[in-house]
């Protein structure tokens, strides 16, 4: 139990700085450039983080966290759980279409303020689980 809590925290902890980075850095940067740069960067970011480190912390992360609720069965173990699951389906079901859009042509002007919105989102839940996964006691051995 305590590895599968350890890793749930540091996946949990990894992504949610990511999608915070993403928040407070990345978007920020990127707003002050013109269309085309902004759409050729996303794009490529978009490209380049789909790669075996970002995707076992991306699916570990809320599949640890689940475990870790499963395992414990504490109000606070499962909303770590539950956290972990909403941020990868908002990103599954919200900023992914969003970047499958505009790298198939789609217009900066219906990208970026819903990105960003569903991105504050993720952050929120990510960095929740996070929240809850590092309050969690892990039982005595």
């Amino acid at each position: 139990m305590t590895i599968t809590l350890l890793g749930a925290r540091l996946c949990a902890g990894l992504l949610a700085g990511v999608y915070l980075a993403f928040a407070v850095g990345v978007m920020p940067a990127l707003r002050r450039l013109d269309d085309v740069a902004f759409t050729t960067i996303m794009n490529r970011i978009n490209v380049v983080i789909v790669n075996p480190v970002f995707m076992l912390v991306f699916l570990g992360a809320p599949a640890l966290a689940v475990a870790v609720g499963a395992m414990l069965r504490t109000p606070t173990a499962i909303v770590a759980g539950v956290l972990g699951l909403v941020t990868l389906l908002v990103t599954i079901v919200a900023n992914v279409p969003l970047n499958d859009r505009l790298a198939t042509g789609g217009a900066r002007v219906d990208f970026e303020a819903p990105w960003v919105a569903w991105n504050v989102v993720r952050t929120a839940t990510g960095i929740g689980s996070l929240v809850c996964l590092l309050l969690v006691r892990a039982p005595a051995a």
